[in-house]
């Protein structure tokens, strides 16, 4: 069972997932920093590239925006999503967009890191049972819902409302997971209003300049019961009384089924208090993730992709070492597939398990891991062990990890997760001394550093300070100073 709890504040919204207990998703959405997936711009071509068949999209953001060919819509051409043998290849980007055009466009990645946000010109706007695709007119059905049977008596309700409708017609829809059992009234209501919704976008595009914000998604509250809450949800709790009421009065008119799993919560504790959710986000930000037996994960993301590493530690409770290793992979594979959604992971993931001799343990290890992964809404590939005894696999990235949200590069390491140690300082010192002292002349050497580097200089280093002060010819001062860095120092000629 599920239960979701959120935490409003006017700078931040943050979303916990509960289930069985255990803290399983973290969404944090902040006013100032609002994520951008899902907004519909009038854009403006900056610039074509041919030779990577994409163009750069000026949509009113700090940096341009990336279009791929792959992304733009062509009338009469492949269906979307279809890449497959046989699909028809676009055609090249220079004969569909042109320097200067204006395009409406949608954002489907978020910025991350120095990338600018991606976009597509083939439209979607997400409704409570439906997507609507404004430029298509095919059917789809998700691929999470039952038999092949449901899936055409789906099909066939669906074409017949979209057919009779009253509102002007058009359009292509997908049915979510969650419209399974909806009644025909609740499809022709999402209908109606994904089709307002898409004639008001296209009538502010007509009269708008490039760069402006066409259409903005649904805030993280709101998505909350569009797209967290489903049948296993118990309860939808909530600390703020307006969001409350705003959230209750959208749910009544788009999510009825999850409004009424709404809650109030009033009580004196932080509501984050409940499971101790704050404490879960800060482990959720270190590089170490301790497993109950005694082993241990080490986490580590990269631009270009993310490393785990699964090791035994302290854990010797199997009978034989084989056993030993198994059992931790196990554990390895349930803590590995939490902390992939709790932190939101995404793109290349390389899983370093403890090499196993036998394969059945592999095999054995491999289904856990799909089988926890299998609760996971984002969108996964696993491959098998490779020749190396790593698990490669893809997790779909849409927005910034939890990770690059709340933190930042270190100051004191610039970004490389690590500092200088405090001998190494001196040397650095030393040597900036020697070089100083060949192009100046001052009656003393000032060094201004951090406690520990200038202890290091008055004890174990004393001996190298004082023959380099009896070379040069010149008396070396020491001052301790709480700097910002163990790393920094400087030198004042005197």
């Amino acid at each position: 069972m599920q239960d979701i709890l959120i935490n409003w504040t006017p700078q931040e919204t943050r979303v916990a997932v509960i289930e069985n207990g255990a803290v399983q998703e973290l969404h944090v959405e902040r006013t100032l920093e609002r994520g951008l997936v899902g907004n519909i711009y009038a854009g403006r071509v900056a610039r074509v590239l041919p030779g990577m068949q994409s163009a750069f999209i000026d949509i009113g953001l700090e940096r341009a925006a990336f279009l791929h060919v792959a992304d733009v819509h062509v009338n009469g051409g492949t269906a979307r999503g279809d890449h497959g043998p046989g699909a028809v290849p676009p055609p090249p980007i220079e004969r569909l967009v042109f320097e200067g055009q204006t395009l409406t466009v949608q954002v489907i990645k978020d910025p991350i890191g120095t990338k600018g946000a991606r976009l597509s010109t083939q439209i979607s706007i997400a409704g409570r049972l439906l997507v609507f695709l404004p430029q298509d007119e095919h059917i789809g059905i998700s691929q999470k819902i039952g038999s092949p049977e449901l899936r055409e008596q789906l099909r066939a309700r669906m074409t017949a409302l979209v057919g009779t409708s009253e509102d002007g017609g058009g359009g292509g829809f997908i049915l979510r997971t969650n419209a399974e059992e909806a009644t025909d009234a609740e499809l022709a209501d999402d209908i109606a209003y994904l089709r307002k919704t898409w004639r008001a976008i296209r009538e502010r595009s007509f009269k708008s300049p490039a760069g402006t914000l066409l259409h903005l998604d649904l805030s993280l509250v709101e998505r909350v019961l569009r797209d967290l809450a489903h049948d296993e949800t118990q309860s939808v709790r909530i600390d703020s009384h307006i969001q409350y009421e705003a959230l209750k009065a959208f749910g009544e008119q788009f999510t009825p089924t999850s409004v009424r799993k709404l809650e109030l919560y009033k009580g004196e504790r932080p509501i984050f208090d409940l499971y101790n959710i704050d404490e879960e986000i800060t482990r959720a930000l270190a590089r170490r993730v301790d497993l109950k037996s005694g082993g241990y994960l080490i986490i580590d993301q990269t631009e270009a992709l993310t490393t785990v590493d699964v090791n035994t530690g302290g854990y010797v409770g199997a009978r034989n070492f084989d056993d030993t290793i198994f059992k931790t992979n196990l554990e390895a594979a349930l803590a590995i597939a939490r902390q992939l959604r709790l932190r939101n992971l995404g793109g290349i993931i390389i899983i370093d398990f403890i090499d196993m001799a036998r394969e059945e343990h592999q095999a054995a290890v491999l289904a856990e891991f799909r089988k926890q992964l299998a609760r996971d809404r984002t969108k996964i590939t696993v491959s098998g062990f490779t020749q190396l005894g790593l698990v490669e696999m893809t997790r779909k990235r849409t927005r910034e990890s939890l990770a690059h949200m709340l933190c930042e590069p270190c100051p004191t390491c610039q970004g490389k997760g690590q500092v200088k140690t405090p001998r190494t300082v001196c040397y650095d010192i030393l040597r900036e001394i020697l070089r100083e002292a060949r192009q100046f002349n001052p009656k003393e050497f000032r060094v201004i550093a951090s406690a520990a580097v200038v202890e290091m200089l008055l004890d174990e280093e004393s001996q190298h300070l004082a023959g380099l002060s009896d070379f040069i010819g010149k008396p070396i001062s020491l001052q301790a100073e709480a700097t910002g860095s163990s790393e920094a120092y400087d030198i004042v000629l005197m």
